[in-house]
């Protein structure tokens, strides 16, 4: 029609990751490491190998002496340089940052600003988002979500937990209550990162889907942690706890909706993926999971048995595996669930 204007038809980005990179503190504490330092005898070493799976774990804590060695805006920091270097990206051509994590260091300033800090990046949008487990693929949706809108280059995503903070070094573990006493052997400290850019040249990889849904109405929280403050410094509620047996008996199968999920979004087949990044809270949940899963063709890339379940960090150990051996064609999905309000997140990736 005359004098209409004509819409103006945009075509939205595709997203590349560009390289990842990652950070543990300290060397690995094994299984006869926790028992000797928490006087359990070797019945327990042989309990957590049978029924956790996971041998290793790096912890920002020395649990001999107590002293803190590492913190996680050093972890996030070291992982975001990495990736940074790794891309050959400058702090300075970052436009956009996102950062998960289950536990900031302060809960002002956000943990992700101290870290845009340290790095030199300033003038852009930062964002921190507090979750477990699904928190890294939370953080990979809000960059990829922004991106898409075409007002943003090259995107920092940063995932990072410091558990060991809620360990008690001087607790007697054969006195605890099950939901306490599996935090000391789950669980890890580390960081990684991402860089995301809508360069349609760069990199080897693209982000082609992600999602997250939060699945918990009415359900109890599978997991805990808290923030306790001068008022409540000195409440007896355990700082961490842990409901294992809803873990063991939702995780698997909300899992397995994720992955359909992703899927039917994209018109995939199973035999069309060539590498899982499956949810990582142990060892042995990770088997089973890859087991019920049934995507026999696909090449598992787990990490949790040497870094242990170090939560908003585990997706960026995985990711970092996989672009290793990403070929053009190949596809990979990853999944992520949280168990505090149970939350279930995906991503496909596709090399190129």
């Amino acid at each position: 029609m005359a004098g209409q204007r004509e819409e103006q038809v945009v075509d939205t980005p595709h997203i590349r990751i560009l390289s990842v990179g990652t950070a543990l503190p300290g060397p690995p504490v094994d299984n006869a490491a926790l028992a000797r330092r928490f006087g359990m005898d070797a019945l327990w070493e042989q309990w957590v190998d049978a029924f956790i799976g996971t041998r290793n774990r790096h912890l920002a804590v020395d649990i001999g002496t107590g002293e803190i060695r590492a913190s996680l805006s050093g972890l996030g920091e070291t992982a975001a340089r990495r990736a940074l270097e790794n891309a050959g990206v400058r702090p300075d051509e970052v436009d956009l940052v996102v950062m998960a994590t289950a536990t900031p260091e302060q809960l002002m300033p956000a943990t992700v600003n101290v870290i845009c800090d340290r790095l030199g990046i300033d003038d852009v949008p930062t964002y921190q988002l507090q979750s477990g487990c699904s928190g890294a693929v939370q953080a990979l949706d809000v960059a990829h979500q922004m991106l898409q809108t075409g007002r943003h280059r090259t995107a920092l995503v940063i995932g990072a937990d410091v558990l060991a903070r809620f360990y008690d070094c001087d607790a007697e573990l054969a006195q605890l209550p099950p939901e306490q006493l599996v935090n000391y052997v789950l669980f890890g400290d580390g960081a990684g990162a991402a860089v995301l850019s809508t360069d349609p040249g760069a990199g080897r990889c693209e982000l082609v889907s992600v999602r997250t849904r939060l699945t918990g109405l009415n359900q109890e929280a599978g997991a805990t942690l808290e923030w306790f403050g001068p008022v409540d410094r000195h409440s007896e509620r355990p700082a961490a706890t842990e409901d294992y047996k809803a873990i063991e008996r939702r995780v698997p199968e909300m899992s397995e909706e994720t992955l359909h999920e992703l899927l039917d979004d994209l018109d995939w087949r199973e035999e069309d993926v060539t590498y899982l990044l499956p949810p990582q809270l142990s060892g042995r949940m990770t088997r089973r999971i890859v087991e019920r899963l049934g995507l026999a063709g696909a090449e598992e890339v787990s990490c949790v048995n040497t870094t242990g379940n170090n939560a908003n960090a585990l997706v960026f150990f995985q990711l970092e595996r996989a672009l290793e051996r990403l070929a053009p064609g190949e596809r990979a999905i990853g999944i992520a669930v949280e168990s505090s309000k149970w939350i279930k997140a995906g991503f496909a990736l596709e090399g190129v």
